[in-house]
């Protein structure tokens, strides 16, 4: 990203909403906006595999492995607007296992893009999947969007729920059932 151009853009959009860039509020604004675009769309210069590092152990484990209440915090493409929330990742190893912070890794990595939902969801699944070659995975996100709580239909409680299921987590509705149970218990 080129850092000084971000800042006169985002000085030419302040400007055409009326705003005087020399008021001392302002005055900075335009270099804190783009810094603020460039750690939140960091993603974009992370590959899932290299935030992986090599964490991935073998194991005899053949059980359902889920790290849940993730936190999420994306910017929505459509309006450049936030959505935040919690992800549930869940797998079932082929023999190896992945250093559990690094599920939360691959999470950061897809949201920290201009998103939707659905597409990062079903982004995480792969991810997993393509690191460790699970038997299946099931990745369960539920956030609340600003640009439909803050505008257009100003709808403050709604939550959107996306699941992305692949593999064993696909094909048997047992398992994706007990994936889906699990998500929900509270310790």
């Amino acid at each position: 990203m080129n850092q000084k151009r971000v800042e006169e853009l985002i000085g030419e959009l302040l400007g055409e909403l009326g705003e005087d860039l020399e008021r001392d509020g302002l005055k900075r604004t335009p270099a804190r906006v783009a810094q603020a675009l460039a750690f939140l769309t960091r993603g974009y210069s992370h590959d899932p595999v290299e935030v992986v590092n090599g964490a991935i152990f073998e194991s005899v484990s053949d059980n359902m492995v889920i790290v849940r209440d993730i936190e999420v915090y994306s910017l929505c493409e459509h309006h450049l607007m936030p959505f935040y929330g919690r992800c549930h990742v869940g797998y079932i190893s082929r023999g190896k296992v992945i250093g559990v912070s690094k599920i939360a890794r691959i999470v950061d990595c897809f949201a920290a893009r201009l998103q939707i939902q659905e597409r990062l969801t079903a982004e995480i699944a792969r991810a997993v999947t393509d690191a460790i070659g699970a038997e299946g995975v099931g990745v369960v996100m539920e956030c609340r969007h600003l640009c439909m709580m803050m505008r257009g239909v100003e709808k403050q409680n709604s939550v959107m729920v996306t699941s992305s299921v692949l593999g064993s987590f696909h094909d048997d509705p047992a398992t994706r059932a007990e994936f889906m149970a699990l998500t929900q218990h509270r310790v």
